[in-house]
Parts: structure tokens; C-alpha cells; sequence
């Protein structure tokens, strides 16, 4: 299957909200990909400006608008550094069980790809996942010249029978060797329930740092809460309202509505 992306420029930015708004008003090539199966159980893609990450399988239930929180944890393992060129690959064993690769690459004009000089990513994952239950683990190494960041996460979720919400939990710990031994580890994490059935939508909280903390510092949190209904077939309206902490300043309330259009 080919894919194509779409950015239509709003004149103005909406960093919190899971958009790719620019300040533009004009419509613009986001990324493009490729997929497309080899074999029975195994699928393989390439693109540009896609996530090395397109085909994981991280186990999150969580669905949230809004940028910081909706990674589920997995932060950075998830290959989402916009690099450029992305390939990537999965394999289906059976029974809930899938295992993936992806990469992200982008060179400059004296070097090519998977050079000392360009920056690289590199991820993999293992994940199971059920009705009931799932589990993943997610590791990813940036490369920037001779400077290596390595990412490991762990996600995981469980979705009761019955009109019980699912609870989505993610860990990510990280190392850059860059940095000086007393702030070169840094975490990250998150919980999330939804709601698939409130009403006529679905209903979602959580809350989590709105970015890595780095070791020896505070948590900076992040907390969020949505309700998602379809007017008709082809547009839904999501209210959502966070609370952000923010060093040294009053804590960032704000109430956003994002309306999606499918057609």
C-alpha cells in the first residue's frame, strides 16, 4: 500500500495538540511510505519523513490528542526523530506475538546514510498482544556523529471484560553518552485509562512527565482529560482539557476542541 501524509498549514502552531500544523496556510507532502508484505507473516516498508517506528506494535491502549502524553511513555525508543529516510520491517509469529525493526537515516553533503558523519537511528521490538492483555519492549539507539543515545522502554495494557475502563502503563529509561556522568540517564512515564463506551464516545485521562526527566531533577507533570464523539460519519469532536507544570512558573491550564474530518 502507498501512503502519503498531508500537512495542511493552519497560520499558527499547535504544539500540544497531535498535529503536524505549520505555520503555513498551504498543503503540503508530510511524509510518504510504502508497504507492502514479504512472505505470509512478514511486512516491510520504506519512506521519507515517516517514524522508523511505523510498524510497531506497542502495547497501549491509550488514545489521546494531545502530543506529550499520547507516546504512552515510549517516549523516544519509538523512533519518531524525523530523520528523513525510514525503512522498517515486522514479523507476525502467531498466537499475539510480533517482533519489528525500523530505522531512521539522514545524511548531509559530504556523507550518505549509516555514516560516522550523519545521524542514524536504529529501534527494535518485541510485543504480545491479546483482547485482554499486551506487553512490549522497545529499544532504540541514536547516532549523531560520534555521540550515542540508547532508549529502552517497557508498555504494557489491560482491557477487562465488561464496562471497565483499560489501564495503559509505560516506563522509558534512557542513557546519552554525551552528557557528564551526573545527568547523562533521564526517565519517563505515564498511565492512561479509556472509556470506549461513554455515551456515544469515548472517554480518556492520564498523566505522566510531559518530558523526560533527567536524573537528580524534579518530574515536570503532565495531566489531560478528553472526551471523543462522532457528530456524524465523517467528523468527530474531541474537548480536551490539561494541566502542565512548568519550572519556576504558574502551572499551564488550557481547554482545546479538535475536530477530525474523514472522508
Amino acid at each position: 500500500s502507498l501512503d502519503i501524509s498531508l500537512d495542511a498549514g493552519s497560520g499558527g502552531h499547535l504544539s500540544e495538540l497531535d498535529l503536524n500544523a505549520t505555520t503555513d496556510d498551504a498543503l503540503v507532502v508530510d511524509g510518504i511510505s510504502y508497504t507492502f508484505p514479504l512472505g505470509e507473516k512478514a511486512t516491510v516498508f520504506f519512506g521519507d519523513s515517516m517514524d522508523g517506528s511505523t510498524l510497531y506494535s506497542t502495547a497501549c491502549t491509550y488514545g489521546g490528542p494531545t502530543n506529550a502524553l499520547d507516546d504512552c511513555g515510549n517516549y523516544s525508543s519509538a523512533l519518531a526523530a524525523g530523520k528523513g529516510t525510514t525503512f522498517g520491517a515486522s514479523y507476525d509469529f502467531g498466537n499475539g506475538f510480533t517482533a519489528a525493526i525500523g530505522y531512521e537515516g539522514q545524511g548531509n553533503s559530504s556523507s550518505g546514510l549509516m555514516t560516522l558523519q550523519g545521524e542514524d537511528a536504529y529501534g527494535g521490538q518485541i510485543a504480545y498482544s491479546s483482547d485482554l492483555y499486551g506487553i512490549s519492549l522497545t529499544y532504540g539507539l541514536i547516532e549523531v556523529g560520534a555521540s550515542d543515545t540508547t532508549h529502552t522502554a517497557l508498555n504494557g495494557y489491560f482491557s477487562p471484560e465488561g464496562n471497565f475502563p483499560s489501564i495503559s502503563v509505560g516506563y522509558e529509561w534512557s542513557n546519552d553518552d554525551s552528557k557528564p556522568a551526573s545527568s547523562d540517564g533521564s526517565s519517563h512515564y505515564f498511565v492512561g485509562v479509556m472509556f470506549d463506551e461513554v455515551g456515544q464516545g469515548t472517554f480518556g485521562a492520564a498523566l505522566g512527565t510531559k518530558t523526560p526527566t533527567v536524573e537528580n531533577m524534579d518530574d515536570q507533570m503532565m495531566y489531560e482529560a478528553f472526551y471523543s464523539y462522532p457528530i456524524n460519519d465523517g467528523i468527530t469532536i474531541t474537548p480536551l482539557v490539561y494541566v502542565k507544570e512548568v519550572t519556576g512558573g504558574d502551572n499551564e491550564t488550557a481547554l482545546m476542541v479538535k475536530s477530525s474530518f474523514s472522508f
